[in-house]
């Protein structure tokens, strides 16, 4: 809207008003309950498109692995090794955890189950009848 004069002034600010007190009205009913709270919270993951997701989960294992692999690698592989390695290892891992991503860790994931199930399930041998018994 274009303000000219005073009077123009005057009715944005009380258009700007109104619109305060429903935009307080509506947080104050989201926040009114430990159940809404969890709601309003919760509803950021559940958006089927995640550019607009409040914790979307690539840029969440994205973040976390910035921090942990660094870690990680730290305190196993590299445990021994001097301060330098360590830097290296602290400058270079984050720019690895790039490449890691949420279809992958998924994919992982996948297989990881699916060989644990492949070994869990033991198939029964087949038992021999001999011909003439009872169940042949």
């Amino acid at each position: 809207m274009v303000i000219n004069n005073i009077t123009d002034l005057r009715a944005e600010i009380a258009l700007l008003k109104g619109q305060t007190a429903t935009q307080e009205a509506a947080l104050k009913a989201h926040f009114s309950s430990p159940g809404a709270i969890f709601n309003t919270i919760f509803s950021g993951f559940k958006t089927p498109d995640l550019k607009g997701a409040l914790f979307n989960p690539e840029d969440l294992i994205g973040m976390l692995s910035k921090f942990i692999l660094p870690f990680a690698l730290n305190k196993t592989i590299f445990r021994n090794s001097g301060f330098l390695m360590k830097a290296l290892v602290g400058i270079i891992a984050p720019k690895a955890s790039g490449l890691i991503s949420h279809e992958m860790i998924a994919n992982v994931w996948d297989k990881v189950r699916s060989l644990a199930s492949k070994i869990t399930s033991k198939k029964k041998p087949a038992v021999y009848t001999p011909p003439g018994s009872a169940t042949y």
